[in-house]
């Protein structure tokens, strides 16, 4: 079974910095584009960063040159270092896992970011 298990949100002050973890277990990370969404409330889910299988990234024009998405392989695990947070990025994070060939869509529990002015 597969499970997606984020940590690392919290409580930061405008400025400051978090950095989010998602542990994927089973096989099927090495497979997958894996990305980090996230919804604030009263607003739709939306894509914040990709990693593609080959390690290329997108990122959200609201995060770029703040955030940066990376994946340890080895570990299972993809990152997102968050600098520079402003109270708009306060939201509930998700990670997403895309196996590119066996298809399929994989969700985390999501993990409470909230940013203080």
């Amino acid at each position: 079974q597969v499970q997606l298990v984020e940590s690392g949100g919290g409580l930061v002050q405008a400025g400051g910095s978090l950095r989010l973890s998602c542990t994927v277990s089973g096989s099927i990370f090495i497979r997958s584009t894996m990305d980090w969404y996230r919804q604030a409330p009263g607003k739709q889910r939306e894509l914040v960063a990709v990693m593609s299988l080959g390690g290329s990234t997108n990122y959200a024009d609201s995060v770029k040159g703040r955030f940066t998405i990376s994946r340890d392989n080895a570990k299972n695990t993809v990152y997102l270092q968050m600098n520079s947070l402003r109270p708009d990025d306060t939201a509930v994070y998700y990670c997403h896992a895309s196996p590119v060939i066996l298809g399929g869509d994989y969700w985390g529990q999501g993990t409470q970011v909230s940013v203080s002015s």
